[in-house]
């Protein structure tokens, strides 16, 4: 292996690696390389691929729509020729809160009365009970579609067309020809001017003929928006969010108010003339149409209506080229930082849908898995930016009234999900709505850790929504009474330093979370009687049972796998945290105490798997979707071949064994499977795994199906890839290609992350690595494994290193 520190300009470097070949032992000719930079140096830039979702006929049904989004505002576009419709999202739609809807009313006395129960295995009693006292049961409070654009054309005769979405300019693009005359439709939601923005343009001498109008679907028979054209010709819709089927404690409750919001919409036009009608505009013999559709709620500002047309003329004042330009290069300053390029024929030519089908027939297609990866990174550009919410269930996508799981936040690992690819593909600022909401919940979980549990700290739940509540909702132990979430929320604050070694994040963000969820822990633990260890009690493995000695089908146990992995997590990163910042306080000296008395999160059955409770029971559903049991392997770090090779055996013997028993059904579930399989060092079950995602998980449009829809899955799989191909959670190592698939057999992939603030390039061919460049933000020494090679390499700051041969 042999180093080069290179200054070549990125084209040149980029154009280079094509060229390098593999070379085995460390033996270079630096005058070979040195020639090949020269004679490269005039040669430009190639041209970026563009990745692209296409099809030959416009959507039928929600799931075949494309998905567009500036982070806060976004649409689903139909391209209908004839009834175009764009169904509208903003991440604040929600029904408002109600100081009702509070902690339930379980004391500390009641949990001492739970944790007595499990001592004496009276499990089934001691899940009623959590459900009882510390539940608010099943609720129904949920984000909600905020409406739909509508656009009727007088078009027939319809043929030649194409419908995309171009994710390197997020920009949707409808073309077709009506009575033979062309008509396209260009749609995009722009970050910097906070708007959707629609051009029509017709080569039809007659013009575009139609109407335009939008409406929003009712709650329960009650209206919930109006729609009205204003004296100026603006189309403006006027809401607020309802519940009327909302439920709190299992008990009808429903929400009349709600979040307020105005859609504003404007039409410029060339040709033709645009007619107003009392809640609907008419196009007639438009050549040219720019629609600028903004949207404003009063959770973010008072004088929401003034922002939009604050808005509108900020737009007016640009116009369409002005406001285009902005929106690609906001957008390609984010998604450009990653590229991923696999060898993989010709395929480009045939529709997205039909190339889908093709795939769950048997017929590989590389490009298709590499377009996955980047929609991932794109959904999460669209649905996440500085200053909005976090990406939900569904992104921030969703056509209901009632969304499945309200579309809210859950936490025992789907918001975690979506944002796993964040640091991986440097979209770091991309977390920053995820932070903000997560010191939300620590600061409203300090109400409740001390009222329901009389502890301090802060206590999160497993589920959420919009305004932050911490108290329990789930009508069945099994699926809601988890203890874990808090904990995995802080290895998000902790992952996110480790990728950026950004101190200043450590010591006023991630640091005062860390805290306050490490002394809810500490006040959580007790002691197990049956064998000394400290446990979380009581404590459920996330939405899985096991039978009892009574064969009762049951949840809660006495320090689950899961609660012991987290805990054990938090206190040694709170206990690094520390060290770095220089901070010594009672908190610390109790944890590091604690860690040592905690029963071992990873206890090994008579079969060699993972025992996923307290002891060795029968699953209930030995094929369960979850496998919270391996948190500590996966997104947990503390299982590695090098440093644990019994517990890594372990591990793959327990995922072994679920998925014998059907494991994986959903799609977000695979997405972790894809990931397992990375850690694991197994590039044919990465690829195995891909495979049946693509299968069995996958709509038409590419979102992942649980089913119904459900956008973990597509961040998970990002995530996954981009494990397979790097991986830097063993210290100071990186790991180069440890899970390329077989069929992967030539490709290369620019600006990955790794922890330590590394970027990486790299390209293979004939599943060997050919080359790599590391960028380190500072000068740091690293070792390199690759298969079975493995050298120490020093790094210096903002220095390109170039390294061949292995």
């Amino acid at each position: 292996m042999r180093f080069f520190k290179v200054n070549a300009p990125e084209s040149v470097r980029s154009t280079a690696m094509k060229f390098f070949k593999p070379w085995y032992g460390f033996l270079f000719l630096g005058a070979i390389l040195f020639g090949v930079l020269t004679t490269l140096s005039s040669c430009k830039q190639e041209a970026v691929e563009q990745d692209v979702l296409w099809y030959d006929t416009p959507a039928q049904v929600w799931e075949e729509a494309l998905p567009l989004g500036n982070g806060r505002l976004g649409a689903m576009v139909f391209g209908d020729p004839i009834n175009e419709r764009l169904q509208l999202n903003e991440d604040s739609m929600w029904p408002s809160d109600d100081p009702k809807w509070d902690e339930p009313d379980g004391t500390p006395e009641d949990l001492q009365k739970i944790r007595e129960l499990l001592i004496v295995g009276e499990n089934a009693i001691a899940d009623s009970l959590f459900v009882d006292k510390f539940s608010r049961k099943k609720v129904v409070r949920s984000h909600q579609t905020m409406g739909d654009l509508f656009v009727d054309f007088d078009h027939d005769n319809i043929t030649d067309y194409r419908r995309q979405l171009n994710l390197n300019e997020a920009l949707v693009s409808v073309s077709y020809r009506a009575n033979g005359h062309k008509v396209t439709e260009k749609v995009f939601a722009s970050h910097p001017h906070q708007a959707i923005v629609v051009e029509f343009v017709t080569q039809n001498p007659k013009g575009l003929n139609g109407t335009v109008r939008m409406s929003r679907p009712a709650d329960n028979g009650h209206t919930t928006a109006t729609t009205k054209v204003t004296p100026d010709k603006l189309l403006v819709m006027d809401g607020e969010v309802t519940q009327y089927g909302g439920f709190f404690d299992s008990n009808p409750d429903p929400i009349t108010k709600g979040v307020k919001f105005r859609t504003s919409l404007k039409i410029d036009h060339e040709g033709g003339e645009i007619i107003p009608a009392p809640d609907r505009l008419q196009l007639k013999g438009v050549q040219r149409a720019i629609f600028y559709l903004v949207s404003n709620s009063s959770y973010y500002f008072e004088g929401y209506k003034d922002k939009n047309q604050e808005q509108l003329k900020a737009l007016e004042a640009a116009g369409y080229s002005e406001v285009l330009k902005a929106h690609k290069e906001d957008f390609d300053t984010l998604y450009s930082r990653t590229r991923l390029k696999l060898d993989q024929g010709e395929r480009d030519s045939i529709p997205t849908d039909q190339r889908l089908a093709a795939f769950a027939e048997g017929a590989g297609d590389l490009g298709l898995e590499a377009l996955l990866f980047h929609y991932g990174r794109y959904l999460l550009i669209a649905s996440s930016r500085p200053n909005t919410n976090p990406a939900n269930l569904q992104g921030l996508w969703n056509p209901h009234i009632e969304a499945p799981w309200n579309g809210d936040y859950h936490l025992n690992i789907n918001l975690q999900m979506n944002y796993w690819p964040a640091n991986l593909t440097q979209l770091d600022e991309l977390n920053e709505p995820l932070f903000d909401y997560i010191d939300k919940l620590v600061e409203n979980g300090k109400v409740t850790a001390q009222k329901n549990y009389g502890c301090r700290g802060s206590f999160i739940p497993h589920a959420t929504d919009l305004w932050a509540p911490t108290w329990l909702r789930a009508p069945t132990a099994y699926w809601g009474c988890s203890l874990g979430a808090g904990g995995w929320l802080m290895q998000h604050y902790w992952e996110h330093y480790k990728f950026t070694q950004d101190q200043e994040f450590l010591k006023k963000r991630a640091f005062p979370a860390i805290r306050e969820v490490a002394q809810f822990y500490s006040d959580w633990l007790i002691e197990d009687p049956r064998d000394g260890y400290l446990v979380s009690a009581p404590s459920t493995s996330p939405e899985n049972r096991f039978f009892n000695k009574e064969r009762d089908s049951v949840a809660t146990c006495m320090g689950s796998a899961m609660d012991q992995q987290v805990i054990a997590e938090v206190f040694e990163n709170y206990a690094k945290a520390c060290q770095i910042l220089n901070i010594e306080n009672e908190l610390l000296e109790i944890t590091k105490q604690q860690k040592q008395r905690l029963r071992p999160g990873f206890i090994l059955g008579d079969d060699g798997r993972v025992l996923e409770w307290d002891r060795e029971y029968e699953e209930v559903e030995p094929g369960h979707r979850h496998m919270s049991h391996l948190y500590g392997f996966h997104p947990g770090t503390s299982i590695t071949q090098s440093e644990t090779p019994e517990l890594f055996s372990a591990v793959r013997k327990t995922l072994d064994y679920r998925l014998e028993n059907g494991g994986a059904g959903t799609g977000w579930s695979r997405a972790w499977l894809i990931n397992c399989s990375a850690r694991l060092l197994d590039g044919a079950m990465a690829q195995e795994h891909i495979k049946l995602l693509f299968q069995k998980s996958m709509y038409p449009n590419l979102f992942d199906a649980h089913p119904p829809f459900q956008i973990d899955g597509n961040f998970g799989y990002t995530a996954g890839v981009a494990e397979m191909l790097l991986q830097s959670h063993e210290k100071e190592t990186l790991r180069l290609l440890p899970a390329l698939p077989p069929n992967w057999e030539t490709g290369s992939v620019k600006g990955l992350k790794a922890r330590g603030d590394i970027t990486v390039d790299m390209a293979w061919q004939n599943n060997e690595l050919q080359s790599l460049v590391l960028v380190s933000s500072e000068d740091k020494k690293i070792k390199l494994v690759y298969g079975d090679h493995q050298k120490d390499v020093d790094l210096k700051k903002d220095e390109k290193m170039l390294l061949e041969g292995f």
